[in-house]
């Protein structure tokens, strides 16, 4: 379980909030606006109305307690800068901003960020190979060239192991785990046969997946 202060509830902030929230952290809110503070309270730990961009607020909030502090201020860079180099300034120990545009990462990197997250950005990648490239069902990016697919199991493959199918070897591709009726099973031994109504998740180069594939 984290400890996490999180700043602006705006809509990435709130469902952000709610993920914490089902996840099980502790999760203290901040924002100006009295109407989100209450809105979001039956989710929060604790919550606080206040300017982030304020030096002696922040101090009030004992930045030092909190495993992660998540800047999720929109439409106002100035404050989400203002406020990502307080947290720094004034010891927090993680930092995480959002940004909507590569220039704005680039400066709160400069200013004290940690980690720079651009949520528009990384969802637009993720459909753009969900939606266009064939039977993907799922879709994360480790790298610029490594990632991880959810992928049903060819029907080729179907009745036969791992070790038979020698996936790894072909084409440097390993299968993580294998996913029937909702559930994945995450103990992959040589000996696992696979079945053809199973989904896989499969971790490699993204070129070297799409061949595999067929994507």
């Amino acid at each position: 379980m984290k400890s996490i202060l999180l700043i602006g509830l705006s809509n990435f902030g709130v469902l952000i909030t709610k993920q914490f929230y089902k996840l099980g952290h502790q999760v203290m809110a901040v924002d100006r606006d009295e109407s989100r503070i209450n809105a979001i309270l039956p989710l929060v730990t604790d919550a606080q109305i206040g300017d982030s961009t304020n030096e002696a607020f922040l101090k009030s909030l004992g930045l030092n307690t909190f495993d992660i502090c998540i800047v999720a201020i929109e439409k106002d860079f100035q404050n989400s800068l203002e406020t990502t180099s307080l947290l720094k300034e004034l010891g927090a120990k993680f930092v995480v901003s959002c940004a909507d545009r590569e220039v704005q990462a680039k400066f709160l990197l400069r200013n004290g960020a940690d980690e720079v997250i651009n949520p528009e950005k990384q969802i637009a990648e993720w459909a753009a190979i969900r939606y266009t490239a064939n039977h993907i069902l799922d879709y994360i990016k480790l790298d610029k060239e490594h990632a991880i697919f959810e992928v049903p199991v060819p029907a080729e493959w179907a009745g036969k192991t791992v070790e038979q199918l020698d996936i790894r070897k072909k084409y440097s591709v390993n299968i993580l785990a294998l996913k029937e009726n909702g559930v994945f099973d995450y103990s992959i031994a040589p000996d696992i046969m696979l079945a053809a109504d199973q989904t896989m998740l499969v971790l490699g180069e993204q070129k070297q997946l799409q061949k595999c594939f067929r994507l």
